[in-house]
């Protein structure tokens, strides 16, 4: 079996115990960000699987938007994530 060269670790083990690997990730080639893959991005760089500067990169997101999503995951949890909720979990 062949493994592709990466820089970082291929794995690693998430706050909850779970193990995360970059095949958890999205398609670098996302355009449509539904709840879970917002919240794969997030646990990833929290985690440490992959750098913050290499997630903007990789999905052409902005620091503001992985900033809000990482606020709304941090304050209310992966549910503020959905689109059909973000009402209730905006600051006024």
């Amino acid at each position: 079996m062949y493994l592709k060269k990466v820089d970082g670790p291929r794995a690693v083990t998430l706050d909850d115990g779970t193990i995360m690997t970059r095949a958890d990730l999205p398609d670098p080639g996302t355009r449509r960000w539904v709840a879970s893959r917002k919240a794969a991005v997030v646990r990833a760089v929290t985690g440490g699987l992959i750098a913050r500067e290499d997630a903007l990169k990789m999905y052409d997101i902005s620091d503001e938007e992985f900033e809000a999503w990482h606020a709304l995951v941090v304050r209310h949890g992966e549910t503020a994530l959905k689109a059909t909720v973000i009402q209730r979990y905006r600051q006024p």
